[in-house]
């Protein structure tokens, strides 16, 4: 699963910025949206697709005593998930250091060790559920779940995540266009724009017109249900869209990336992967702790 330093840091400067007495033990209902993200794929083909842009992605936000530091990356058997159906997978825990991505004050104001979010990933493919939480500093109070079932078809299942009714009538679906919808230009690369990129290795692309999704073969959608829960009264709202937004920019950025690096990862097999992983997890230990600090960092700095 994916997560971004930057955007969390963000979130965290929101969070540390108030002062204590913003904190209650307040209940909210945790805001529910589920994101169709569409691409000319085979689920099997984003199986591999995935994984391997989420190393690449890694690499660019570790260095210098920050970025992502993986604990574990292993096999899990006996964890049932969507009502049983999946069960075994891979897990992997991941923690992310901060400091370096907050405004200087918010270093000050910060207790030590907040400036960490850890990230716990069930990848029991083809779903995968993600669990992100702030131990030291947020606890109990915030907590992000991303649940991703990978499906054929342009995005049209009805209730991917079988809810029941109660929960369908509090979500909210949003579908992601990686050829149309707009990006920022500090986002956008050329390089990695759908409607200008062709594969050599597959002759799919460039995705053009706003009826693409209808036009490509083979096709699927990851729809990703994010529920959000932020329990500090006064806040909740503020942080919990601040969290929506930034999940919908993350969504759409990484998979304008997966489908413009198809040649880069198209042909791996799910071994090359896990060679993969390995050689990164080295890679970002060693970036970390020698390495200079890469990613965006605060503007205050």
């Amino acid at each position: 699963m994916l997560w971004n330093a930057n955007e969390t840091a963000k979130i965290l400067a929101n969070v540390l910025g108030q002062t204590p007495s913003a904190q209650d033990g307040c209940q909210p209902s945790p805001v529910l949206k589920e994101f169709r993200v569409t691409l000319p794929l085979t689920v099997e083909e984003y199986q591999v697709a995935q994984l391997y842009s989420v190393a690449e992605v890694s690499k660019n936000e570790t260095g210098g005593g920050e970025g992502i530091e993986v604990l574990k990356n292993e096999p899990f058997t006996n964890f049932p998930l969507l009502g049983g159906q999946y069960s075994s997978g891979q897990y992997t825990y991941k923690i992310y250091h901060l400091a370096s991505k907050v405004p200087a004050f918010i270093r000050l104001l910060a207790p030590k060790g907040s400036l960490e979010v850890h990230e716990e990933a069930w990848n029991a493919y083809p779903y995968c559920r993600t669990v992100i939480t702030n131990p030291k500093w947020m606890k109990e109070k915030m907590i992000l779940m991303v649940e991703t079932l990978h499906a054929e078809g342009d995005g049209e299942m009805p209730n991917a995540h079988e809810l029941p009714q109660d929960k369908l009538k509090q979500r909210e679906v949003v579908h992601i266009d990686i050829a149309n919808d707009p990006v920022s230009a500090s986002d956008y690369k050329e390089t990695e724009d759908p409607t200008k990129f062709k594969s050599v290795k597959t002759g799919r692309g460039p995705l053009v017109g706003p009826d693409w999704k209808k036009k490509v073969q083979p096709v699927m959608t990851c729809y990703k249900l994010v529920t959000c829960e932020f329990k500090w009264f006064g806040l909740q709202s503020r942080i919990e869209n601040f969290i929506q937004k930034s999940e919908r920019r993350l969504f759409t950025i990484f998979h304008r990336q997966v489908f413009c690096w198809m040649d880069s990862w198209h042909g791996l097999t799910m071994q090359d992967i896990r060679e993969l992983e390995d050689k990164t997890k080295e890679e970002l230990d060693k970036q970390r702790n020698l390495g200079e600090v890469r990613g965006m960092r605060a503007e205050s700095d």
